[in-house]
């Protein structure tokens, strides 16, 4: 209209009901106003409306940003968590955002691309020009793939199933310690356990699972135990609204676009060989024997560290090869020998009994009877599984590396392959 054939300012103020000052003070910042509507976005933004801190909101909108850049989901609750980071890094520490803000961040330059799925670049075309370009950077041991599944509990747990965060490299070598979500925020069983040195790591969530704090934390867990090792790894994971994006020293997360072609390696047998393994322990708890109910939730938590330990790496290599997230299938071969320090049964069979290979027969001579009545009797399975409790809660209260419970996994395990023998 300004632009246009020359029109009183009287003629103006009729036209839009408004007055003729202020037609005089549009003409007069017309160029401050011009700037503001380029910078706003939103074409049809009408009015002028600013947060309460600018410093935030400019750099959660540069994060925005970035994150579309990168074709990442940007849902409200990721937009509150990252709000939250930012204003502590500025050292905001005003109460959390409110709805309404952070609608209007969301919507800011909204890309068209996001109106629909027609510009949206294929899975097929991921997997064939993406995807190796990204896997030739790295070694099949620095190559994660991360992701969520379920386990029930036994009746007397609290609540109903553990989600369980998995994560495992391509080559089968490293596979990091479980992340159990559960309902209960202070499982009483919990108490007393030195939770920083387990094999395993427990944290109280939604209804639903996992949540994007949660991923999150587990996510800086996980970069921190990288820059620790001096490695730089690539984590593959599915798009979601609990998998927020973060910027990391030593972990470079890419997304994987969803589609049945492209199913994760854990979806191709990990996790249905961790759950097999779990199960299988489960239904060998003895109550009987061990002198105990029903497994406390606990016990399932060290049940599950045993089953995710029992997921033989040359499985986890094959899925990532099935998947196609290996940058040469011949790369890395996987040895299938059995761990060194475990017991198979025929080494147990064919140790025998001591006494037996000593060939004693009867009492020895100047053997007295007092002395023979001194030997302790053989404990009976029920005592063996007590001193074993006893000895996992000491474990559990004064542990001081999380490797301490490898070994008393593999002891428990000879002392089943024994009694069933």
């Amino acid at each position: 209209m300004l632009e246009g054939p020359k029109v009183s300012q009287s003629e103006l103020a009729k036209r839009f009901g408004v007055s003729q000052p202020q037609i005089c003070r549009i003409i007069k910042n017309k160029e401050r106003i011009l700037s503001e509507w380029h910078r706003s976005g939103d074409p049809e933004r009408k009015r002028k409306r600013e947060g309460k801190d600018a410093a935030l909101e400019a750099a959660l909108l540069r994060w925005v940003e970035g994150a579309r850049a990168a074709d990442l989901p940007v849902g409200r609750p990721l937009l509150q968590l990252k709000a939250k980071h930012l204003a502590g890094a500025l050292g905001r520490h005003d109460p959390e955002p409110s709805g309404g803000w952070l609608a209007r961040v969301a919507a800011f330059k909204k890309p068209p691309a996001e109106k629909g799925d027609a510009e949206q670049p294929t899975a097929e075309h991921w997997a064939g020009a993406v995807l190796p370009g990204l896997l030739r950077s790295y070694a099949p041991s620095e190559i994660f793939a991360c992701g969520e599944t379920g386990v029930l509990l036994p009746a007397g747990c609290p609540g109903e199933q553990l989600t369980l965060l998995l994560c495992a490299n391509a080559s089968g070598s490293e596979k990091v310690p479980l992340r159990a979500v559960g309902q209960s925020p202070r499982p009483r069983c919990l108490r007393g356990v030195n939770l920083e040195q387990m094999p395993w790591s427990y944290r109280a969530g939604s209804p639903a699972g996992l949540t994007a704090p949660l991923f999150s934390e587990w996510l800086r867990d996980f970069n921190e135990g990288m820059r620790r090792q001096g490695k730089s790894v690539l984590l593959l994971l599915a798009k979601h609204e609990a998998h927020p994006y973060l910027q990391l020293s030593n972990v470079r997360m890419v997304f994987v676009p969803p589609a049945t072609a492209l199913a994760q390696p854990l979806d191709r047998g990990i996790a249905s060989d961790f759950k097999g393994h779990y199960r299988r322990r489960l239904l060998r708890w003895l109550p009987a024997e061990r002198g105990a109910g029903q497994p406390t939730l606990l016990d399932v938590l060290h049940m599950l560290a045993q089953a995710w330990g029992d997921v033989h790496p040359g499985l986890i290599a094959s899925c990532f090869r099935g998947a196609g997230f290996v940058p040469d299938a011949s790369a890395e071969a996987v040895s299938l020998t059995p761990a060194p320090g475990v017991l198979g049964r025929q080494q147990l069979e064919c140790d025998g009994d001591p006494a037996e290979a000593d060939g004693d027969e009867g009492m020895a001579e100047g053997e007295d009877v007092g002395e023979l009545a001194a030997v302790p009797p053989c404990p009976s399975e029920r005592e063996v599984w007590r001193s074993l409790a006893t000895l996992r809660r000491y474990l559990e209260c004064q542990a001081t590396s999380p490797d301490l419970f490898q070994a008393f996994y593999e002891l428990e395990d000879v002392v089943h392959m024994v009694s069933a023998g």
